[in-house]
């Protein structure tokens, strides 16, 4: 009989083995898996941990060398601050060579370390520091990162290159404008907004994916806080994109950019049958407070869902024009539903100047229910 001895007074027998019942053998197969699986990953972490460390003992004895390097041979040097800093400034890089710049992770570190430092200056230092990331041909390992096949690797290289400053091609960057991965997508629009010198909206044309809302946030954040941009009418986008997100978000634009000229793009959406798309288009002609679109509306009401007539009425309020105070005071008696009854009471609050004599006259009239939304809508304090 064949019986391997195991350390540890185990032994395995394989004949008993071959003639056990099925269920002893595939619960022998799943302990030695599970066993082998443990010790692997134990192995795994330890291995990890201890990469990490001496990673964490490298970068200890390296990033102060390196601060030290920027610090005095580019940022304090006083041959560099005299002359003008221009893109073919020769900086003095014999003393990088100090450090094992053949290495990648050194090379990587010193690129986050210029980033760091470009963060948190202007002007012509951030000039000299992107002279130095170019002339140590740190752009190369960036592109690199970019033709990675991990989405994590174009992502860091993405920002790389945003915090640069470095133009990419868009044959380069468009596509990666709708991947599937979110992170991706979200890190080529911010990169080709930020980078592109022409048309930073182009991606608008070939996104089939819907913009979620936190990827509006952002690219709402990046382009109105992104200097030099150059703003078009997004009206473009209102009329020919196919995309419902889009058009969305290039509503808000319209308000933010207060695009007036927009407007007849904006009207054509009211004929719409996604009625979301069209509850957007009657906000924004409320925020830009086209007067002449108080007539349109309240010839529409009535045919609209509950969200398009609130909009409606909150649209009648911000424009103001006091021409539909009876309307306004109708809705609020009789309506049934509480929302749209709170938003005519807010819209009448806005037309205080020509309402004034019907806020009162509510105020001594109305139900206990009635009243209690006429002072919630009165107070200052609270925002709609």
């Amino acid at each position: 009989m064949l019986d391997i001895q195991i350390p540890g007074s185990l032994s395995f027998d394989f004949y008993l083995f071959r003639d056990a019942p099925l269920v002893i053998k595939v619960a022998t197969i799943f302990i030695i898996v599970a066993v082998t699986g443990t010790l692997l990953a134990y192995f795994s972490i330890l291995r990890n941990r201890y990469l990490g460390y001496r990673k964490e003992k490298r970068l200890a004895r390296l990033l102060p060398e390196a601060d030290q390097l920027i610090i005095e041979e580019i940022l304090t040097n006083p041959n560099l601050e005299e002359s003008a800093v221009t893109g073919d400034t020769i900086l003095p890089l014999d003393n990088f060579q100090s450090l094992p710049l053949h290495k990648r992770w050194v090379r990587e570190a010193l690129t986050e370390r210029i980033i760091h430092f470009r963060r948190n200056v202007r002007g012509n230092m951030g000039q000299l520091l992107r002279s130095l990331y170019l002339q140590l041909e740190l752009d190369r390992d960036t592109m690199k990162k970019m033709k990675s096949g991990h989405w994590e690797k174009k992502v860091q290289a993405l920002n790389e290159f945003i915090n640069m400053d470095m133009s990419i091609a868009d044959v380069t960057i468009l596509p990666l404008t709708n991947s599937r991965n979110r992170e991706l997508r979200a890190a080529a629009r911010h990169a080709y907004i930020k980078l592109s010198k022409n048309e930073p909206f182009k991606f608008f044309d070939v996104v089939t994916e819907p913009l979620l809302m936190w990827d509006q946030v952002e690219l709402f954040r990046i382009i109105t806080t992104t200097e030099d941009i150059a703003i078009p009418n997004f009206a473009r986008w209102v009329t020919y994109s196919s995309n419902k997100s889009v058009v969305s978000f290039c509503l808000k634009l319209i308000v933010h950019y207060n695009q007036l000229p927009a407007v007849p793009a904006v009207i054509k959406l009211l004929d719409t049958k996604d009625h979301y798309l069209r509850a957007d288009a009657i906000n924004c002609l409320g925020k830009l407070r086209v007067p002449d679109m108080e007539d349109k509306l309240i010839a529409i009401y009535s045919s609209q869902p509950l969200h398009c007539q609130i909009e409606i009425l909150k649209a009648i309020g911000r424009i103001s024009s006091g021409r539909y105070i009876d309307f306004l005071k109708q809705e609020f008696l009789h309506s049934t539903d509480f929302d749209l009854r709170k938003s005519a009471a807010r819209s009448l609050v806005k037309n205080e100047w020509f309402a004034n004599q019907v806020l009162q006259e509510l105020l001594d009239t109305s139900s206990p229910e009635n009243l209690r939304i006429l002072k919630h809508c009165m107070n200052p304090l609270i925002k709609y």
